[in-house]
Order: structure tokens, then C-alpha cells, then sequence
């Protein structure tokens, strides 16, 4: 690469013996863009001293940054460390790393391409995790053929809306009738229920003793629930009702129905004892409550995290955050497949996103997806909704959470004409 550069004609300016004893050099006038191949993938302490003088060096001057491998400072399994270089592009060999992809990888990396080396891609030796793309769910996407009724593609309930929070699974219901449930009811914990959503009267509205469990083909529980006394028995009878059910409804556990499960041993019992799949929709703070750890834990290996819930929990475990991680149960061996999304931006961080996504995955769930495909699928979609409404100005700043209904459906559609989309 030295000789090619030379070459072509590149200037090469060797540095002075100073710079290597912690006099920095001006970066020359003239300079368009910079390279970064201070570190490599093996650092495992945050960079300092003279290292970390170098990466500030580069940010100081503003010029665009083009990082080798990965973007020195950043931790190349989890995403984590800091100082780190920030690059608008990186070139990373063999293959992608995790940490490009999630917690910090994503501001620090900037688009990611990868160069094999003259290596066979992808590479012979099994993975630590995937990237969640198309390809990891096309052919589990429910098919929409003409001799279908309402019923081929299932009844959902979102399960939540206590005093004050009725909003959030009329969020989560509105997102599964876009995303193609045959029939969406929510189960209201506030008295009286709402009668009628005049956004979307499609949806059936009903108090939660009201919804009849043995004919759901899914459930999202927890949205805008509440932690009281009356949710806790609520999700205790809806726990028991669900595994008498003749067909098993499966589940999404989100928001407080997580909350809960985290500070009530008896509830985790319950569900732990139960034949019920299951899908858990945890963000940051949420995951350190059920594996009884400090959000700084979860976040420092977010794999590692998501690999723990997945097993504690026996569930389909989402992750959330930059670069959201989707674990599946152990398999017989116990081993438990990661992937890693790389679609969203930082327009998701805002109220009522978790319920969309919660009512995404319990749609799919209903057409009769398996609860991992469902996940992956979900995730993917959110996301890409995201970046296709940032791309055409609706956010970063700004967007929600109902913004992203209309271009998910399109999306899905998309997906559902040709599961290559990309």
C-alpha cells in the first residue's frame, strides 16, 4: 500500500523526531483529508497519553477522517471507548466488527465498507454475530396471497394504558395494523376504556378483562401499563390465561410488563415456568433491571448483555439503543446467535418509538412468524422508517414515533415483493 501510494503520487512527509515524544505537528496547510491507522483492533484499555493527544489532534482539525480496520480509540467487540476518532468512512479488513456497529461504532465509524484482503468473504470461521439485514428474515416473511381473509394473518391485543398513558398502545395497535395484522384489539387498564380511536377505528377498544385471550395469535403487554398493584395482577392473569390458552398466543414483553418482571420474583416465575414464546423489547435501563446489573454494565458489552438476557430469560431478546442488538434462546448446545442492526438514527430517541416497535414485532408474530425472524424484522424496518424520513428532512430533530407508520408499510411491502430489498 506504501509503494502504491507513492506511486500515485502521494506526498509523504516523514514526522520529526518530536512528534513521537509528545510535540504534536501542525497538520501542513494543504491537507484535504486525513487517514487514521493509530490503533488497531486489539486495544483493550482506552487510549491515553500520547494516543489519546493524537485522536484529539485529528478532531481538532476538523478535516474529514478516513479510518483503517476501525477508528482508533474505539474498542473493536463492543463499541465502547473513548477517546475515540471520529471518521465520516471506515475501511475495515476481513470482515465487520461489532463495535462498528453499535453503542459509540456508529458516530465514531461513519459508513463502514470492508475489504477482504484477497480472503474468502464471508470468512470460513463462524461469527460472534450477523448483521441484521433482509437476507436473516426473507424467507419467514408472511406471503399475501389472494385467497386470504382477515383471519389468515392474525389477532393481536396490545395489552396496557393505564391513567395517563392510554396513548402508548394506541401507538403500538396503530403500527400493527400498518404492518398487516388481520385484527388489532387493545386491552385498556384505565377506566373507561377509550370507545373508539378516531385516528384508526379499525382498532378494537375494549377494557382488558374484555379481551379473549384463546382467540389471539399475539400479545404485546407493558405498553403504558403502569407498575402498580392493579398491573401487576393484571399481567399475572393475563401470564396464566395465556399458558391455558388451547393455541399459545405469543408474546411481546415490553416496557413496564419488563418493569415488572424485574422487581417481582414471583411474576419471573411465572413466565419462567411458561410454554410461552416470548419476545423482550429492553432499552438500556430496562436490561440492567432484569439481569441485575448497572446500565454502565449492559452498555459496555452490549453483546454480551443481550447474550445474558437471552439466556436468563429463555426469550427473544431486542435490545435497544445505536446498533440494536437481537439475541435468540440458546440452542441445544447453548449457544445463543446475535446480530446487530444498522438501520435507525438518532430520530428514534423519542417518546412513543418503543410502542411502535413493540406493536411491529407482535404483528408480524401474529402473520405467523417465528419470534426471532419477527424481531429481526421489526428492527430492520423501524429503522430503515427512520432514515428514509430523515433522508427526505422529517428529522433527526422533530420526528414521531406516528411519523414512521407510513413509510414502514411501504417498506414491508417492498420487502414482501422482493425479500432481496436491501
Amino acid at each position: 500500500a506504501w509503494l502504491e501510494a507513492r506511486a500515485a503520487g502521494v506526498t509523504l512527509r516523514a514526522l520529526p523526531e518530536t512528534a513521537c515524544h509528545g510535540t504534536l505537528p501542525a497538520i501542513p496547510g494543504d491537507t484535504r483529508a486525513l487517514v487514521d491507522g493509530l490503533l488497531g483492533i486489539g486495544l483493550n484499555r482506552a487510549a491515553d497519553g500520547f494516543m489519546a493527544q493524537w485522536i484529539a489532534h485529528l478532531a481538532d482539525s476538523e478535516l474529514p477522517v478516513f479510518a483503517l480496520d476501525i477508528p482508533s480509540g474505539l474498542f473493536a467487540d463492543t463499541g465502547g471507548g473513548a477517546p475515540a476518532v471520529r471518521a465520516c468512512r471506515t475501511l475495515t479488513f476481513i470482515a465487520a466488527k461489532p463495535g462498528l456497529l453499535t453503542l459509540d461504532g456508529r458516530d465514531c465509524a461513519g459508513e463502514v465498507d470492508i475489504a477482504p484482503l484477497g480472503l474468502p468473504y464471508p470468512p470460513a470461521q463462524p461469527a460472534c454475530a450477523t448483521v441484521n439485514v433482509p437476507a436473516s428474515f426473507a424467507r419467514a416473511l408472511p406471503a399475501r396471497r389472494h385467497a386470504t381473509n382477515k383471519g389468515t394473518f392474525g389477532s393481536l391485543a396490545v395489552i396496557g394504558g393505564g391513567i395517563g398513558m392510554t396513548g402508548a398502545p394506541l401507538l403500538g395497535a396503530r403500527a400493527a395494523l400498518h404492518l398487516g395484522a388481520g385484527r388489532v384489539h387493545i386491552g385498556f387498564l384505565a377506566q373507561p376504556a377509550p370507545l373508539l380511536d378516531p385516528v384508526q377505528p379499525e382498532l378494537m377498544l375494549h377494557p382488558i378483562a374484555e379481551i379473549a385471550l384463546s382467540a389471539m395469535s399475539a400479545l404485546v403487554v407493558g405498553p403504558g401499563m403502569g407498575t402498580g398493584t392493579a398491573a401487576r395482577e393484571q399481567f399475572a392473569q393475563l401470564l396464566h390465561g395465556s399458558a391455558c390458552a388451547a393455541e399459545l398466543p405469543a408474546l411481546v414483553l415490553d416496557a413496564d410488563a419488563l418493569n415488572l418482571l424485574a422487581s417481582d420474583a414471583a411474576l419471573a416465575a411465572m413466565l419462567e415456568g411458561s410454554p410461552l414464546v416470548r419476545v423482550m423489547t429492553p432499552h438500556p435501563l430496562e436490561a440492567a433491571r432484569l439481569a441485575g446489573l448497572g446500565v454502565a454494565e449492559i452498555q459496555r458489552d452490549r453483546l454480551a448483555a443481550a447474550r445474558l438476557l437471552a439466556t436468563q430469560w429463555q426469550a427473544v431478546i431486542v435490545l435497544k439503543g445505536s446498533g440494536t442488538v437481537i439475541a435468540a434462546p440458546p440452542d441445544a448446545s447453548g449457544n445463543v446467535a446475535l446480530s446487530v442492526n444498522p438501520t435507525g438514527n438518532a430520530g428514534l430517541a423519542t417518546a412513543g418509538t418503543g410502542d411502535v416497535l413493540a406493536g411491529m414485532i407482535g404483528a408480524l408474530l401474529a402473520q405467523g412468524m417465528p419470534a426471532l425472524q419477527a424481531a429481526q424484522a421489526a428492527v430492520w424496518l423501524h429503522g430503515r422508517a427512520a432514515d428514509q424520513l430523515v433522508a427526505h428532512g422529517t428529522g433527526p430533530a422533530g420526528l414521531t414515533a406516528s411519523e414512521l407508520y407510513t413509510p414502514m408499510r411501504s417498506l414491508f411491502n417492498a420487502l414482501l415483493r422482493d425479500p432481496r430489498g436491501s
